[in-house]
């Protein structure tokens, strides 16, 4: 397979590998529910980067549907790069224009450097059964698809979706108004990725009557000749009325044989005209066919909207004063429902990591109104406005917009909100030191989940007994509190082993993290315990 190469791609094809986990803050001022949870719908503020890795502990794997709209590196954006990559090259070519404008002759090197961890970090967060959608237009469209290729696998690429944007030609441009941008989408694994049908429209089922009665309802008639050769489709057919049909029009041929024919009459499956004269016309009823439309690769704005619907849906919902005040380019509802309805079912997690305005959470939260679903969103925004705007939209889209058009709006589209900040790594030097020592709940995040790739479920902690949860391989225990005497104190003793019960045959091994330990490898072998030194020296 073609791999993409860039500068600094060396530097960063495994950068997500090397970065802390962080504690997710909660912020109850900022949140609309009764108990803040990284369970609810999430707004997270903060790098998008590492609160990507900040989620896998409990999202690894269960997101169903991503989709993002990052930069398109036009040269106008005004974009910084700030992943601190570990290596003074990097450092110091990247404090080089920043941020990344059209005078940039590495812009196009940068950007890529910007997505490619990001993309690594989302493919780690979806399921199997999972999708990712990816907004771009023509300055880097033929650079992420490579590197989505290399990522996510060629032979999981599923489409390329071109969106109309715009409902009138620029009469400013130069050569070509720009019409459209691409939606790149790729499965995690293609071979059990299936897009769901569509709604059928109105346009769609106008054209199914019944002008005779047909107790089976609404039915349209269907064309009896066909281009394609059929050895039986050459017969004479007589008309109920007595006309004679001597075979097909010239150069084509009956779809069905005789005898089919026949017995589709016999069911009041054909159509002969209201005097019986017409050439005969299978019925299709409305009922038999497809309940649903095939997605197709052309969006046009009438059924998914255009920018400039985004900007007035954007301005009606938080009362900017005028539309200069949209200082960030949203995506309308409508295009970003459409991509739900193909990408999910009733359940699903929904996660967009530049969240931008919160189209997002604000189409899922307007689907899940529509057909009674429990889809919840997660975003995550690194700028200033992640609650002044892009939180702020979601309240208030769940409570309602007096001034909406909309009747659903209007009353509120209901639901929750879980508002969090990205917060301090969780460091060894930390629990060495003593600094800014994590709780025992952030801790038991962090090590399970590091040790057996699950999700990790608070409820499940028993602290009497220092248990934190298990999974198909281990019972995990964590010897732990946020005090530097207990941890300069505390070791992993015969006494402790032996509180935790014998072993049974073919019991799940018990990981132990803990401070210290006073036990020999042969007697921890014997009690089926694997011994994992704290801060983090994690053996899976």
């Amino acid at each position: 397979m073609a791999t993409i190469h860039f500068k600094g791609k060396s530097y960063v094809q495994n950068h997500h590998l090397t970065l802390k986990y962080h504690h997710l803050v909660p912020r109850p001022e900022a949140s609309l529910t009764d108990k803040v949870s990284l369970h609810d719908n999430l707004i997270i503020h903060g790098d998008n980067l590492l609160a990507l890795k900040a989620l896998l502990p409990t999202y690894a794997s269960k997101v169903k549907c991503i989709y993002i709209d990052p930069p398109y590196n036009t040269g106008n954006e005004g974009w910084i790069y700030n992943d601190n990559v570990n290596s003074p090259m990097m450092q110091e070519w990247l404090k080089a224009n920043s941020p990344v404008d059209r005078e940039d002759l590495a812009r196009h090197d940068k950007w890529l450097c910007m997505m490619m961890p990001r993309l690594k970090l989302l493919r780690e967060l979806l399921r199997d059964d999972g999708v990712i959608f990816v907004s771009i237009d023509d300055n880097e469209v033929h650079h992420l698809r490579m590197l989505m290729n290399e990522i996510f696998g060629e032979e999981n690429f599923i489409s390329t979706v071109i969106w109309q944007k715009v409902y009138a030609p620029k009469s400013s441009a130069r050569n070509f108004s720009e019409d459209h941008e691409y939606i790149l989408i790729y499965a995690k694994e293609s071979a059990i990725w299936e897009a769901a049908l569509l709604p059928r429209t109105e346009e769609q089922n106008k054209i199914y009557k019944n002008p005779d009665e047909d107790p089976r309802g609404a039915w349209r008639p269907n064309n009896l000749a066909a281009r394609n050769y059929y050895s039986k489709g050459t017969y004479s057919i007589t008309c109920p009325s007595g006309r004679v049909i001597v075979g097909p029009p010239k150069g084509s041929y009956w779809r069905i044989s005789e005898e089919k024919l026949r017995e589709l009459d016999k069911d009041n499956r054909i159509w002969w005209g209201e005097n019986g004269n017409n050439v005969p016309a299978p019925k299709i009823f409305l009922s038999e066919v497809k309940q649903g439309r095939t997605p197709q690769t052309l969006w046009f704005y009438k059924d998914v909207g255009h920018t400039q619907d985004s900007k007035r849906e954007l301005l009606q919902i938080l009362d900017f004063e005028n539309s200069a005040d949209v200082f960030i380019t949203p995506k309308p509802s409508r295009l970003v429902e459409r991509i739900l309805r193909i990408a999910t079912d009733e359940d699903a997690i929904v996660l967009d990591s530049f969240s931008g305005s919160g189209t997002t959470a604000h189409s899922v939260l307007a689907l899940n109104q529509e057909d009674g679903g429990n889809r919840k969103f997660i975003l995550i925004e690194m700028e200033n406005y992640a609650d002044s705007l892009t939180a702020e939209r979601v309240r208030r889209v769940i409570k309602g917009v007096p001034k909406a058009k909309d009747e659903a709006l209007k009353s509120g589209l209901g639901g929750s909100l879980s508002f969090f900040e990205l917060g301090d790594p969780v460091e060894m030097q930390a629990i060495l030191e003593g600094d800014t020592l994590p709780t025992y709940e952030d801790l038991a995040r962090y090590v399970f989940y590091t040790a057996t790739g699950d999700e990790f479920d608070p409820s499940k902690i028993d602290r009497s007994r220092h248990y934190i949860g298990e999974n198909s391989q281990y019972e995990v225990y964590l010897f732990y509190e946020p005090d530097l005497k207990y941890l300069r104190s505390t070791a992993f003793d015969l006494e402790k082993a032996d509180a935790l019960g014998q072993p049974k045959a073919n019991s799940k091994t018990r990981l132990i993290f803990a401070p210290m330990k006073y036990l020999d490898n042969d007697t921890l072998l014997n009690k089926r315990i694997e011994y994992c030194q704290l801060p983090f020296e994690i053996y899976k």
